[in-house]
């Protein structure tokens, strides 16, 4: 272990050179004598010291008895607020509104996002790739410490320490950066350390930290152990970034017993991440240890956390054993515990509106498939735009929400949105009242336009009421009740409203036009939602500061569940003589679904995929009798 070899080199006042090859051993009677007897000597607490000017990503655990408890820990977690984001699909139930009949053809459709992206970026005309670098520019990280090829003595770490540039202080902190990003021999990193203890005679916290990430990184878990020792036997405590480290090295090691006592120490002062129980159950299964593997992810659930998919794919490849291998095991579950269990999982997602990835969604394919006596085939497939599996046939569940979760979010919407803490930064009470007025003495309206919006598709603003006046001709001449929100601007002639073609608009649908300084959304949400669960909105504001604005994830899933069934997205650009066309509403639901001897599961199959966008592909598992 490198560290080690140089407190060895550093205590014993050994020559430098032979220590590159002799590996780990070298140090085994130092680290038994400092790491792991009772009484620390005092050279050892010499050699390892904690820095106190770390930078602010790594935090100590001994912070907490200095008044500072309370912190959230900094470690990777998933972000839970995208879980509901990131879920269903949208339909329109028997809409008479014209739509295009390819599919899918959704704004929230996976990909739609970064092709719509990828179509503006090819528009703008395109800058000569042979166009030299404008001189004297500087290319961004230049000045950077460049890490060297082999190690080096002292002498030479000393020579190009005193050549660097910027701050001599860090060097040593960011060339060890610097060897982790170039993804360096782990021996040159070595000698760097050697330097650094012979310079100064002592090995700072940080330094050991950024050498563990790099021997992490690297898949060293022998060099880990050794740093574990050391750190363990020279520092009070440990923050969370070294412990999550060590928990994942062990974890992946015959020694990942051990990452449940750190992950249990680490309890004691922090909540572990998301990743620190993923990575302790994915070994426990691996290692046969089902009881420990569930017992800890029944804590990480309890604690509010949303797993990660790969400590998914552990547990559900983990249980995959045979009956003779299972009766060994003294402490193994029944398989009907681990199929409910398993099952729990698949309903978490379904809740949570989460989508398995594609190698998860084959581990649960092939899980099913060995289920015994139960004849379960899985297949690969997409459903059709009226919601049909084209595999089994079967047909999923509508889009449209029942009547108790419509009132339920309508409630929720005018609550929080409509009426919430800041609407009267975006209007008046007066003016919302007059609204509110305006709305209930109208009939119920079938489709409501966000007129600003709407006029702004094109990119020529010249004609923005000309673009308006289509899309409400098409509307009208669907034989709808239109209502066009706008703003008091729109009605003053311009080049850009024109008088004509807005005295046409206010002839073919209600019309109300808030002061310019309004917000058009809560207005458009209200009457929207006011009219009824038949009425759609024309819009291409996707919502999502709006969806953030409620209170908790099932509301937000349930708003977005909404939207995709109701949201009208005009289909390109609006042209003089055609026929305004828009995108397709698709009639289910795209959500973790089961039936009595049928499961459907979408999942992601590809990376283009926005958190508002849902998947196109789906896994159909279906039982025979």
């Amino acid at each position: 272990m490198g560290s080690t070899l140089i407190l060895t080199v550093r205590i014993c006042h050994r020559p430098l050179q032979p220590f590159f090859h002799q590996g780990s051993s070298a140090f085994t009677t130092l680290k038994t004598s400092l790491c792991k007897s009772s009484q620390q000597p005092l050279s050892a607490r010499f050699l390892c010291t904690r820095d106190t000017n770390l930078n602010p990503g790594v935090r100590q655990a001994d912070r907490r008895n200095s008044g500072q408890g309370g912190v959230k820990n900094t470690t990777i977690r998933r972000r839970e607020e995208e879980s509901w984001d990131d879920a269903v699909k949208g339909r329109g139930k028997t809409s008479t509104l014209r739509q295009r009949p390819s599919f899918p053809k959704s704004v929230f459709a996976a990909g739609t996002a970064k092709r719509t992206a990828e179509m503006m970026m090819r528009k703008p005309a395109l800058v000569s790739q042979d166009e030299e670098e404008p001189e004297g520019r500087v290319t961004r990280g230049a000045g950077k410490v460049e890490p060297p090829e082999r190690p080096l003595s002292a002498a030479e770490w000393r020579k190009l320490k005193e050549s660097s540039l910027g701050n001599s202080q860090r060097f040593e902190i960011q060339m060890m950066l610097a060897l982790f990003s170039s993804q360096a021999e782990l021996d040159i990193a070595k000698s760097l350390l050697t330097f650094v203890a012979m310079e100064t005679g002592t090995l700072p916290y940080e330094l050991l930290l950024r050498y563990l990430t790099l021997c992490v990184s690297g898949g060293h878990d022998a060099e880990v152990f050794d740093v574990y020792d050391i750190m363990r036997g020279s520092f009070a405590s440990l923050d969370t970034g070294a412990s999550s480290l060590f928990i994942k090295s062990f974890s992946r090691t015959a020694r990942w017993r051990e990452a449940v006592n750190i992950l249990t120490e680490l309890k004691k002062v922090f909540s572990p991440s998301t990743r620190n129980y993923g990575d302790v159950i994915s070994a426990a299964m691996l290692h046969g240890d089902t009881t420990t593997a569930w017992a800890l992810y029944d804590e990480l659930i309890e604690k509010g956390l949303s797993p990660h998919q790969e400590t998914w794919d552990a547990l559900f490849k983990g249980v995959r054993k045979t009956e003779e291998e299972n009766r060994k095991e003294a402490e193994a579950m029944s398989q009907s515990e681990h199929q409910e269990k398993l099952l729990e999982i698949l309903l978490y997602m379904r809740n949570n509106q989460i989508y398995p990835q594609n190698s998860l969604a084959s581990s649960i394919k092939t899980w099913f498939e060995s289920l015994t006596g139960q004849r379960w085939t899985g297949s690969w497939t997409r459903a059709t735009p009226k919601g049909v599996c084209g595999c089994c046939g079967s047909e999923l569940e509508s889009i449209q929400l029942t009547a108790e979760e419509y009132q339920q979010l309508k409630d929720r919407v005018m609550t929080d949105i409509i009426q919430g803490r800041d609407v009267f930064n975006k209007t008046t009470p007066e003016e919302l009242e007059r609204f509110k007025t305006f709305v209930k003495r109208k009939p119920a309206f079938d489709v409501v336009v966000d007129g600003l919006n709407v006029a702004n598709i094109n990119k020529d603003k010249a004609k923005q009421s000309e673009t308006l006046l289509a899309v409400v001709s098409e509307l009208e001449r669907q034989g709808h009740t239109i209502l066009v929100l706008g703003r008091k601007h729109m009605l003053r002639p311009s080049r850009f409203w024109e008088r004509h073609d807005m005295d046409l608009i206010r002839q073919k649908a209600h019309c109300f036009f808030t002061e310019n300084i309004s917000e058009d959304d809560p207005f458009l949400l209200y009457a929207t939602l006011h009219s009824g669960n038949h009425c759609k909105f024309v819009s291409r504001d996707l919502m999502r500061d709006h969806k953030a604005c409620l209170p908790d994830g099932a509301t937000r899933r349930l708003f977005f569940k909404w939207q995709r069934g109701h949201q009208l997205v005009v289909d390109g650009h609006v042209a003089a003589g055609r026929r305004v066309r828009f995108l397709s509403i698709p009639n289910y639901d795209t959500i973790v679904q089961t039936s009595a001897d049928s499961w459907h599961l979408p999942y992601d199959d590809t990376e283009d995929r926005s958190t508002y966008e849902v998947p196109q592909r789906w896994l159909c598992l279906t039982r025979k009798h």
